[in-house]
């Protein structure tokens, strides 16, 4: 079974951080809840896993993330990743993902990311519908953990995010006559990622999304 996805997620943090963050797969891979990156085969291939758990039962899926294509100027990244587990199901994937800076607000940038999946075994049953359901819930918690381990890069001399964290203290420093500045703010913390995917709490917010459409329909 194949699921195709194409989504735009606005990102508070500007393009730079964004594109530094997203070059790092471990880093990266890290904002997945249950995905980890556990040995580098060489400077474009990967080995990591993804744990899912389903009650006290937990799977373990193991495979490979390769970069097919990196491209800084256009802050373009393509990957290819394929694994399976031991129960026979497999999983392969090919991504694009490129970040584009928001002329509007410099400090702002979109994610966008194209990717292909292709299911075989015990989770194809699922069907094509949930499976882009339960991908959305996993990609939203996974972008809001990226945001936030973005945010925590320090910004580039001279940009936006940067002359934006020094106006407090240039603006204190005017208030106290030239008075010794205050100390900028501490930057903000990276995310407590889950280490493996909750399978059952994906279920139940599906059953309750669910629902929730059916009586909003009725209504």
């Amino acid at each position: 079974m194949e699921v195709k996805l194409d989504k735009q997620y606005p990102l508070d943090v500007d393009a730079a951080r964004a594109w530094a963050l997203l070059t790092d797969l471990k880093a990266t891979a890290n904002c997945m809840p249950g995905a980890e990156i556990t040995e580098q085969l060489s400077e474009t291939s990967f080995k990591g896993g993804v744990k899912v758990k389903v009650g006290p039962a937990v799977a373990q899926f193991g495979g490979t993330v390769d970069v097919i294509e990196a491209v800084a100027a256009e802050r373009k990244m393509v990957l290819r990743g394929k694994g399976a587990d031991k129960g026979g199901s497999s999983a392969s994937m090919d991504l694009t993902a490129i970040i584009t800076a928001d002329p509007a607000n410099p400090a702002h940038c979109v994610l966008n990311g194209q990717a292909a999946v292709i299911v075989n075994g015990k989770f194809a049953q699922f069907g094509g519908r949930m499976m882009v359901q339960v991908s959305d819930m996993l990609l939203a918690q996974f972008v809001e953990n990226f945001r936030q381990t973005a945010l925590t890069l320090p910004a580039a001399e001279g940009s936006p995010a940067a002359a934006a964290s020094l106006a407090p203290v240039a603006a204190s420093g005017s208030a106290s006559g030239g008075e010794a500045a205050a100390a900028p703010a501490a930057a903000p913390k990276a995310p407590v990622v889950a280490r493996e995917i909750n399978g059952l709490a994906i279920f139940w917010a599906l059953v309750k999304s669910w629902f929730g459409g059916l009586l909003g329909k009725k209504a």
